[in-house]
Formats: C-alpha cells, sequence, structure tokens
C-alpha cells in the first residue's frame, strides 16, 4: 500500500446469519458435519442478510472523509471492520497508521472500573502505553470536564458523561487516524462544539479523519469528500455538498420515487469515461463529477418529503388547513434553490369570532433552532380587528430562501382575543418540511446567506 493512503478498503462484503428461533441456530452448527457424513444433501437452517456488498475506496492521509446514508446503510457495520472489531465476509482492509475510534457510546468501558481506570483500560486497547497516558492525563481529564466523578464507577455515569470521557481519550492520543461514528450527538450543545473545534485541531495537524454523521451541515463544513452508502453498497464519493444532496433525496424519498433517484444516480455514473468507476462494482469511487442531470438545480416537488414530526395544537375555535410552499408558474414545491423567492400558504377557518386576529410562520432547523419568521400584525392597530364564525382567510407569506443546503421546517399559527388575553387560537409545529439543494457555485458557508460578497486588492509591492 502507498505511504501516502491512511485507508484501502477492497471489495469489503459483509453477511448475517438470521435464524427464526436458537434451536435452528444449534441444527446449522450440528447438522452439516453429519450431513457430510452419511452424505445427505445439504440444508441450510438460516436466511442470509448482506449488510455490505462489494465496498471498496481510498482515504488520503490528512483526508476527512464523511460517510453519509440511511438507517441500515451499513455505516456502523463499514467502520467495525476498519477499525476490526468486526471480521468481514469478503474482502480486506489495509490500515496504515494508529487508529482511535468512538463506534459506540462506551465501547472498550467496563462499567465497574472507575473513569480514571477506563482512561487506562480505553488507552491500552488502542495500543497506547501507560506513560503515554501519563503525559496526556491532564488534557484528558481538563476536556471531559466531569470533575470528580473521574473516580466513580461509569455505571453512575449519565450517558453524556460517557461520551465525553471516551471522546477525551480518543482525541488526546494524537492518533494518525480517527473514526467518528455519530457519538457526538449525545453531548450537549457546548460540548459538541468543543468536540467540533477538537476535530479541526486534529485534522489541521494532518490526521485522518473518517466521519459518520446524518447532518448534512456538518459533513459539508467539515469533511473533503463525502461517500453515500445505501442498501449495502458503496453508491459514489465526491464533492461534499454533491453526495449530501443526493443524499437527503434518497433518505426523504420513499417507494418508487426512491428507487427511481436510486436508478438515476447509478444510471448518470455508467456515462462516466471509461477510467471513472461504476458503482455496480464500486472500484475506486472517488472524485466522481456528477452529470449535469444529475445536480440540475431547480425546484421540484418531492412527494416523499413529509414531516414526521408534526404536532398539532389543539383548536381554540379556529383550524389551519393545507400549509404548502408554491412557487410562481410551478405550482407546488419543496425542493428549493438558494436565492429563489417562494410564498407559504395556509388556510384559516374560524368557527367562533374573535377580535385582534393575527397569522403567523416560523422556519426551523432539524434540531429546533428558530432562524425567523413573521407575523401578519406587527402591533393591535394593524390586526385583522374581528373576524365571525364561519369567515376563512388564506394566508401567503413571500419569502426568500436564503439557507445553506439541508431540510427545514414551517410552522403554522393563528392568534386571537379570548377572554381579553391574546392566546393561540390554533398552532401547527413542523407543519411542512423543505429542502434546500446544493449549489456547487455557492461561496457561503454557515447556515445563512447573507449575501456576502469578496473583494480581493492586489497591493504590488506592499510587505
Amino acid at each position: 500500500m502507498s505511504s501516502d493512503i491512511s485507508i484501502k478498503v477492497e471489495n469489503i462484503g459483509k453477511d448475517y446469519q438470521i435464524y427464526e428461533n436458537p434451536a435452528d441456530r444449534l441444527k446449522q452448527f450440528l447438522y452439516p458435519g453429519i450431513q457430510n457424513l452419511f452424505r445427505l444433501q445439504t440444508k441450510q437452517y438460516y436466511k442470509s442478510f448482506r449488510a455490505l456488498h462489494g465496498v471498496s475506496f481510498v482515504v488520503r492521509k490528512g483526508e476527512t472523509v464523511g460517510i453519509v446514508g440511511r438507517n441500515g446503510a451499513g455505516k456502523s457495520t463499514l467502520l467495525q471492520i476498519i477499525c476490526g472489531t468486526l471480521f468481514p465476509t469478503r474482502g480486506n482492509v489495509e490500515i496504515n497508521g494508529r487508529i482511535a475510534a468512538l463506534l459506540e457510546l462506551g465501547a472498550g468501558f467496563n462499567v465497574d472500573y472507575t473513569g480514571l481506570e477506563n482512561v487506562y483500560l480505553n488507552a491500552a486497547l488502542m495500543g497506547i502505553s501507560r506513560e503515554e497516558i501519563n503525559n496526556k492525563l491532564d488534557d484528558i481529564l481538563q476536556f471531559a470536564d466531569i470533575g470528580e466523578f473521574i473516580h466513580q464507577p461509569i455505571k453512575t455515569y449519565s450517558s453524556g458523561m460517557v461520551v465525553r470521557l471516551a471522546f477525551s481519550v480518543a482525541i488526546n492520543v494524537n492518533p494518525d487516524i480517527l473514526i467518528v461514528d455519530e457519538a457526538l450527538a449525545v453531548g450537549d450543545e457546548l460540548f459538541q462544539r468543543k468536540c467540533f473545534s477538537k476535530i479541526e485541531e486534529i485534522k489541521a495537524r494532518g490526521a485522518t479523519i473518517l466521519f459518520v454523521s446524518h447532518s448534512g451541515a456538518t459533513v459539508v463544513g467539515l469533511c473533503d469528500r463525502a461517500i453515500l452508502i445505501d442498501g449495502g453498497e458503496l453508491l459514489l464519493s465526491g464533492e461534499p455538498k454533491k453526495i449530501v444532496g443526493l443524499y437527503q433525496k434518497l433518505m426523504f424519498s420513499t417507494g418508487v420515487a426512491r428507487e427511481e433517484i436510486r436508478a438515476n444516480i447509478l444510471r448518470d455514473l455508467e456515462t462516466l469515461d471509461a477510467g471513472a468507476a461504476k458503482p455496480a462494482n464500486n472500484k475506486a469511487c472517488d472524485d466522481i463529477n456528477l452529470t449535469a442531470k444529475t445536480i440540475a438545480i431547480r425546484e421540484s416537488y418531492d412527494p416523499g418529503l413529509v414531516s414526521t414530526s408534526l404536532v398539532e395544537y389543539a383548536s381554540n375555535g379556529a383550524s389551519i388547513t393545507d400549509p404548502h410552499i408554491v412557487l410562481d408558474n410551478v405550482g407546488r414545491v419543496n425542493n428549493l434553490v438558494i436565492g429563489g423567492r417562494y410564498t407559504y400558504r395556509f388556510n384559516v377557518s374560524f368557527e367562533r369570532a374573535f377580535a385582534s386576529v393575527r397569522f403567523g410562520m416560523l422556519i426551523k432547523t432539524v434540531s429546533g433552532f428558530e432562524l425567523g419568521g413573521a407575523t401578519t400584525a406587527k402591533d393591535m392597530l394593524s390586526t385583522v380587528r374581528f373576524v365571525n364564525a364561519g369567515d376563512s382567510y388564506s394566508v401567503s407569506f413571500d419569502f426568500e430562501c436564503a439557507l445553506a443546503p439541508g431540510v427545514y421546517f414551517l410552522n403554522a399559527g393563528v392568534s386571537g382575543e379570548v377572554a381579553g388575553v391574546m392566546s393561540y387560537l390554533h398552532r401547527l409545529v413542523d407543519a411542512v418540511s423543505f429542502r434546500v439543494l446544493p449549489e456547487s457555485a455557492s461561496i457561503m458557508t454557515g447556515m445563512v446567506d447573507f449575501k456576502i460578497r469578496p473583494t480581493l486588492v492586489f497591493n504590488q509591492g506592499a510587505k
């Protein structure tokens, strides 16, 4: 293996034997020998499940690679094989350097040992000497920040404390290769930010990072390259924005729509030159450039992109129906492009008469962070002063999509006076979900596009 390669995965496959009951497992263990002895027809007592099939890729030294895919796609199985905690059914993995990994919460910890004892135990499992840990101990304890609990058994820890300690050991031993499998989702926001800051420091030092995450924004912001795994196969690898966009399409599509998207990815890849990799055998799928057809930036409506976190407040005399986003001359859309203008609409009907009625909307992130919104009135003089029972309104909010690629959610609400107090008459939380499509030409970073335009002036001879 070349010295500039950290991880080489060749044609990895992993099959699991699924048994309907424990007795079948025993039969499968005993009967093959008896069947061979008496030359009986071989019988199989299990169903085979293929978790991974023909996965091949290379990660070079100093590269940060994100792995994305739906739940059950095979991401965690692949990382376990790379780390050596799981053996492949087929294929080979070559590693060049010392690995530090966070695959599962508290993996490698003994719950009856204290936190301090587990620091040494976990380090030993990674092949790190006691002397080296002694030199790093202050940094580990300071980063974990669990105080006197370091002398208490792990079984007394909260899940957050366990991941703080595990991550602190992994990133403070100067690994050549750092592998993280969604472990950071457990910590609070402040600790997550501290972890990502440390990952950026490790990256700047030249370490190789393999990172599994469901957060598209994190993969785009942190990774040099991304890999899309679906159904146990490596579909493609390339620029993070493009890969995350296709991943999100797959994630929020179901049935026929999902199979069509998957088929389009495979078909477009097959049109690349002979030197490019085909996902059918997944050979060296690095740096794939998708065709214009696949990455075309345009609005559309995806019927599979439906909010599954809808919360409907009890009606207090009003009812919100049919929330949706529309684009002039196109109709309903939920795949939006950066910089486009759209209209968020919903209908409100009133069962009783109300005074001082207002309508509102709010845009939120997947984590629930409130990005911004609006109401139809900023003061009591500009509200709808009175509605009668049986009245209905069609409410529209025109907005510009100034968000980074990803999935977002819209609320809808109506309020009015109830016994002299402004109260919600009806409210839908996460009423509509929409996706902002990736755009390779965009120069924005972060979550909101502030229309920043950089200017460079060359000062000849300046020192």
